[in-house]
């Protein structure tokens, strides 16, 4: 397409986008394009549904990426519980894109976690508790709702709104230059990337802005030294394809489905080129649905489904807060996994949850954990070129697979690695915790080292968060796994 029209054709898209926002994304506020600090911080000391003060430190505020579009980046800081001098520091992202990385605080890696109990909608507030098993043990971990759009990070313009993998990366780079010029007292902490699922596309291309910022002497300098991504989407060569060896491995499929899948698909399941092949897909398909495939031993639960709650006697009823609700999530069983994702939504969209972390009035209206109703351009085609390049460098690498996950297989993620050509330092071998094999793992020139969490699903620590928490600790504190 000449460049001409294709500038032509964005420009007309861009005319139409703040419309389509208010008319598409819940909670989403088109607000007038203001001068406003670049960076605004809170301690928190108590939050909602907490018994006490908090047990660690916690900082939460904005940091702003893009003057033009009004775009503020909100982040959550914990400092780690053991050492915080010497530590490493940890941002943390997690996947959607675009869903909010209170996920990773909440479910995965971070200090808190809800009480799974029965609870009805405006009737008080979930409880909270501290997590045993939070990373921040062993790490001062930044977590951050990246790209915009995602939690309470929002833009002024609407224009703001439209990113993608490039230019969200690059305001997460902005977001680090500005943070630790802030916080100098960290930098000479050693500084990791973490995250998991979509995460897993990008950390890779932010390390490497991150790299070249630092041969280039930009400040601050950063101690970059590596990176760890979980189930990390890759590359769909790779990610999608491995899908139905994957199934068939886990007994989704049978061997006729499986071997009509190869005869006829050619081993690519990504683009089927006949009708054969086609048909075939849609039958794997259709027998995947039956399953969670996030992880294929839960059950299916409700995750969010726009429908209107009712009390025990079937009458509608209202939050006890100003915060205008438009998708209030189906109510899951607490048995189910989604349980805490229902909690958090009714946390969070709570005035008195808003005014402990220090949300800006008037910035985001109704809080959604995975916001998928705005634009985002899936631009990079692979980041294995980016972990090769990375690790050829020196930096080191941790890729972990929840065994169970059909999202991501562990199969699809061994070949990519495999693809490197590294030679094998440490063969494939089990590791422990309590006596117990927690996972495999295998350890690759390059300092990079793949290890599977035994019972894991797409976002493994959320699923088996004792192994992963050994697994985090040993390579954070350069123990073998």
């Amino acid at each position: 397409m000449p460049f001409k029209l294709l500038r032509t054709r964005r420009a007309a898209a861009q005319c139409h986008l703040s419309l389509l926002l208010l008319n598409l994304v819940p909670g989403l506020l088109l607000l007038p394009l203001l001068s406003r600090s670049a960076a605004a911080q809170k301690v928190v000391t108590h939050l909602p549904g907490f018994d006490g003060p908090l047990p660690f430190y916690l900082e939460t505020g904005y940091v702003g990426v893009e003057e033009q579009t009004g775009t503020e980046l909100f982040y959550y800081f914990v400092e780690s519980e053991r050492s915080p001098a010497t530590d490493p520091v940890v941002l943390w992202l997690t996947g959607g894109p675009r869903c909010s990385v209170f996920s990773g605080l909440a479910f995965e890696v971070g200090p808190v976690k809800f009480v799974l109990e029965p609870y009805i909608g405006g009737v008080g507030l979930p409880k909270l508790v501290h997590n045993p098993l939070s990373w921040t043990k062993m790490s001062s971990i930044l977590f951050l709702d990246s790209p915009v759009g995602s939690g309470f990070s929002y833009a002024r313009d609407p224009k703001g709104y439209d990113v993608g993998d490039y230019s969200s990366s690059l305001q997460v780079q902005r977001f680090l230059n500005k943070w630790f010029t802030d916080h100098p007292q960290y930098l000479s902490n050693p500084f990791y990337l973490g995250g998991d699922s979509y995460a897993g596309m990008v950390i890779p291309l932010i390390a490497q802005n991150i790299s070249e910022g630092i041969e280039k002497r930009q400040q601050p300098l950063i101690n970059l030294k590596g990176y760890l991504v979980g189930n990390p989407k890759t590359d769909p060569k790779f990610d999608n394809n491995f899908k139905i060896q994957s199934a068939h491995g886990f007994g989704i499929i049978s061997d006729q489905i499986y071997e009509a899948a190869r005869k006829n698909c050619k081993e690519d399941y990504v683009n089927p080129e006949n009708q054969m092949c086609a048909e075939v897909l849609h039958t794997i398909n259709s027998l995947i649905s039956e399953i969670a495939d996030a992880h294929i031993l839960y059950k299916k639960c409700v995750v969010a489904v726009p429908k209107p709650l009712e009390d025990d006697s079937g009458r509608k009823f209202l939050l006890e807060e100003s915060i205008q609700l438009n998708q209030p999530p189906g109510r899951p069983t607490v048995d189910c996994f989604t349980y805490g994702y229902y909690l958090a939504y009714f946390w969070m969209n709570n005035n008195l949850t808003r005014d402990a972390l220090g949300i800006k009035e008037g910035t985001i209206g109704e809080w959604i954990r995975c916001n998928r109703g705005l634009p985002y351009t899936y631009e990079m085609p692979s980041s294995i070129p980016y972990h090769l390049n990375l690790t050829r460098r020196g930096y080191r690498a941790l890729v972990y697979s929840g065994d169970h996950d059909l999202e991501v297989p562990l199969l699809g993620t061994q070949a990519w690695i495999r693809s490197l050509n590294f030679s094998i330092v440490d063969d494939w071998r089990a590791w422990h915790l309590d006596g117990q094999a927690a996972g495999f793992t295998i350890t690759y020139a390059n300092n990079l080292t793949f290890a599977t969490v035994k019972g894991g699903g797409h976002t493994a620590s959320e699923y088996q968060p004792e192994e992963c928490f050994a697994m985090a600790r040993r390579w954070l504190d350069l123990e073998p796994l």
